[in-house]
């Protein structure tokens, strides 16, 4: 049997799997390793998952194309009940053009024991047009960071 991880541990682990000076699909192929860690979560099909999200926001100024890799944690209480849920993510942010803008908003979600194959669920998502149009523009801003939802 692998060792798992601790959760708390993951932020560090996606930090050091992403590393400097990455552009989309090296920070896809980094968020994949860390994807395939084992990590210290209750045994239900929901409790470990990754998100691949992308589209044009403006949270928290002018509008951004934003590529976000997520791993989503549950965390249960002493009681084994579900307390919160942690995600650690990958963000990479680009400045608004019109190719970009035109992949509109995508998502699709990977649940580590719930019975799929993370390989195939990849694979799907790098025939998607928006590695094609990444290629062309260069992120402005990557965060790696950890929040409690």
């Amino acid at each position: 049997m692998r060792e798992r991880s601790a959760v708390g541990d993951a932020v560090r682990v996606l930090e050091g799997e992403v590393g400097d000076g990455v552009d989309a699909e090296g920070a896809w192929r980094a968020f994949l390793r860390f994807g395939r860690r084992l990590f210290d979560v209750p045994d239900t099909p929901e409790s470990d998952g990754l998100l691949f999200q992308y589209g044009t926001y403006a949270f928290d100024g002018p509008p951004a194309f934003t590529l976000d890799l997520v791993r989503q944690f549950e965390i249960v209480d002493g009681d084994g009940e579900y307390d919160h849920y942690v995600q650690v993510r990958c963000e990479l942010r680009y400045e608004s053009a019109p190719a970009l803008e035109a992949l509109r908003a995508f998502d699709s979600w990977f649940f580590h024991g719930a019975g799929d194959d993370l390989d195939e669920w990849a694979a799907r998502l790098t025939e998607l047009p928006v590695w094609r149009a990444l290629r062309s523009f260069g992120p402005v801003g990557v965060r790696v960071y950890q929040e409690r939802v």
